[in-house]
């Protein structure tokens, strides 16, 4: 229906119109989907996007109100290549376990079909369409923070089958805040998950923290991963999952101690955030407009040196390709806004 030429002239008037410089722009492919009147236009490059794009998003836009579509796409070629090969391996390593988990067989079959639809791949409408074979047992145990990343886990671990346990390590309201409990309750009744509550003390973290010497997310995580492990093994569940979206490819799943595999969920499906915020918009749960919990924020104010810190932890989220770089910019400016 629509032709690269015609859409490069569209771009291009547009451009025009508002002032741009019109400029080459090269569109590798173009995919329409009439059922939800969207369109995906795949450039050669990043700057090729940028130009489609537009400052601020005014050419997309006008483009988008100019065909009457429900909404466009612009990603690079080279994005989706990125995509596709960190997807293969995350195939090979879990075909590589031989494992007979129903759960990881029917992870195996969502990136295949992520693969084959790379452009237009989505989540919602894509469990909404399919049906996947349940684990009479628990096969996994999701650390589940309440926030975007572990409730998509907990959905995604839900829908495939994994027949998942929910636990919320709790150190306390300046690590987990009120909403996030809130979250965990709702998002667990909706899927109707067992949750339980690991209540420990963490007040040798916060307390380093608040010496300005030690960045707390580092020393957190380690606590949390520990206490979920020691939680699963204790209840014989093979897997325990978790909503790190770093860990792409070959270290997608890995052994832990006492034949327990750690999976890490959104980054074994190549997961963007927007990807991720998209899947559980439909659930409600309340939003934290920040990177972090309260603890960091408060280390912020006391130590702007740490900032740095938690800087380098976004840009590794950008540069892995889970966070585009205006994701990533909003998430840096919140550390000054507070």
């Amino acid at each position: 229906m629509y032709t690269e030429e015609f859409i490069l002239n569209e771009v291009n008037s547009i451009r025009e119109d508002i002032g741009h410089d019109k400029v080459n722009i090269y569109i590798e492919e173009i995919y329409f989907n009439e059922n939800t009147n969207e369109l995906w236009i795949i450039t050669e490059d990043r700057p090729d996007k940028s130009a489609i794009i537009g400052k601020g998003g005014w050419v997309v836009g006008k483009l988008r109100e100019k065909l009457g579509l429900e909404s466009i796409h612009v990603e690079s070629y080279g994005d989706f290549l990125n995509k596709k090969y960190k997807l293969d391996l995350s195939k090979k390593t879990i075909l590589n376990l031989n494992s007979d988990s129903v759960g990881l067989k029917n992870l195996e079959k969502v990136i295949d079909d992520k693969i084959s639809s790379i452009y237009s791949f989505n989540f919602e409408n894509y469990l909404s369409e399919n049906e996947f074979k349940k684990s009479y047992k628990h096969e996994a145990v999701v650390a589940l923070s309440g926030g975007v990343d572990s409730s998509f886990s907990l959905i995604l671990a839900k829908k495939l089958g994994f027949n998942p346990i929910a636990v919320t390590v709790d150190p306390g309201t300046i690590i987990l805040p009120k909403q996030f409990k809130r979250n965990i309750k709702k998002i667990c009744d909706e899927l109707d998950i067992s949750h339980e509550y690991l209540r420990t003390d963490y007040s040798e973290v916060i307390n380093e923290s608040f010496t300005g010497k030690v960045h707390p997310c580092g020393r957190c995580s380690k606590n949390t991963e520990e206490l979920v492990r020691e939680y699963a093994k204790s209840k014989e569940i093979p897997i325990i999952i978790f909503g790190d979206m770093l860990a792409t490819g070959s270290q997608c799943i890995n052994s832990q101690y006492d034949s327990l595999y750690r999976l890490n969920l959104p980054a074994s499906l190549s997961t963007s955030k927007q990807e991720i915020k998209s899947l559980i918009e439909k659930y409600n749960l309340s939003t934290f407009k920040g990177f972090g919990c309260p603890l960091l924020y408060e280390v912020h104010r006391k130590f702007p040196h740490m900032k740095k810190f938690s800087i380098q932890r976004i840009l590794r989220e950008t540069r892995s390709g889970a966070l585009e770089p205006g994701e990533a910019l909003d998430l840096i400016w919140s550390f000054y806004k507070i």
